[in-house]
């Protein structure tokens, strides 16, 4: 008859070794991981280092690799971005404060959430095709007689093509539909993360609801909100199948609006007022084309591309870290 506590001390012995092959597993795993970022970063440096000059930033795309650049591509993803984020974040942060802080449990409210969760998942190009019906064509509504709205404003116009076609605006409200369901459960995540006692303290201090949500509950979630929001900004811009379903140039020699510099911002109203409207091309079309065309070089102008997406993905992604990080050093819960 065995001892008991031999008994307990093998089975604690097995056990310890069980944990050390776990943690070796985990371990193997994450630097397989990092050396596998490593070499894929390696290789587009390799390949795209020399060909990342200040002449690649600033020309257009070109049937010759030693000339082509990025600029359009570089004005297409800024406009589409500013312009998805201009769109999506206040409305996905609106609908997901109305969820969490007005709308009752009922079953709608439950369908509601399952619908969220399951457009999350929804593939990309299903919603070029929806962006191409509702926006770019709009149902063929105009398709007979298109129309243009004219909007006069101050030392500008603004000039409204019925319908939209394959411009900067039709893919901003397309990708929003595609980040929109992230930012909603992201920020819904965020809110429900904020103690109940915090609301209970502003409504018995004599705060309104609405005045606890300004000033109590979207500071403490904003650390939250705000990495829903660098989610979902990643996502939209490296992608490509919805807007090349809906129709955006892959080779363009201009930007939209004809803006090609920040000081045009400022000094040229009417350009910043046609932008959304212009056809445009993105940096990952710009990108997609050089890897399917046949000449070697452009598989090194391509690497270029990647790298300036790449950096371009990081500062955005670096700025909203070290907001979420300045906000989260005022919670004290």
């Amino acid at each position: 008859m065995s001892n008991p506590n031999q008994m307990f001390d093998s089975q604690l012995a097995a056990r310890h070794r069980l944990g050390k092959v776990f943690a070796t597993i985990c371990f193997l795993s994450t630097w397989f991981s990092f050396a596998a970022l490593i070499v894929m970063l390696g290789t587009i440096l390799w390949q795209g280092g020399s060909w990342l000059t200040w002449d690649f930033l600033t020309s257009y795309d070109s049937r010759m690799p030693a000339v082509a650049g990025i600029k359009a591509g570089l004005w297409g993803s800024f406009w589409l971005i500013l312009l998805t984020t201009l769109f999506s974040i206040p409305v996905g942060v609106g609908a997901a404060v109305y969820l969490e802080e007005y709308a009752s449990k009922s079953r709608l409210t439950r369908i509601i959430q399952i619908n969220l969760a399951n457009l999350a998942g929804v593939p990309s190009i299903v919603y070029g095709i929806l962006g191409l019906s509702v926006f770019v064509q709009m149902f063929d509504f105009f398709r007979v007689n298109p129309k243009t709205l004219v909007f006069p404003l101050g030392i500008a116009e603004l000039r409204v093509p019925l319908p939209f076609g394959p411009s900067v605006l039709s893919g901003a409200l397309t990708l929003s539909l595609l980040i929109l369901p992230v930012v909603i459960v992201a920020s819904q995540e965020a809110l429900r993360s904020v103690p109940s006692s915090i609301r209970h303290a502003s409504v018995a201090l004599g705060a309104t609801r609405w005045q606890t949500i300004r000033d109590q509950v979207l500071p403490a979630a904003l650390p939250g909100i705000l990495t829903g929001m660098i989610l979902s900004i990643s996502r939209a811009i490296g992608e490509t199948a919805p807007i090349l379903m809906m129709g955006a140039l892959v080779f363009v020699a201009a930007t939209p609006g004809n803006i090609d510099s920040p000081a045009q911002l400022v000094t040229d109203p009417q350009g910043v007022m046609d932008a959304p409207f212009d056809s445009f091309t993105t940096l990952p079309i710009l990108i997609f084309n050089w890897v399917s065309r046949p000449k070697e070089e452009y598989q090194y102008v391509s690497a270029a591309g990647i790298l300036v997406l790449l950096i371009v993905l990081l500062a955005l992604n670096g700025v909203a870290i070290s907001i979420r990080n300045r906000y989260s050093k005022r919670a004290r819960w």
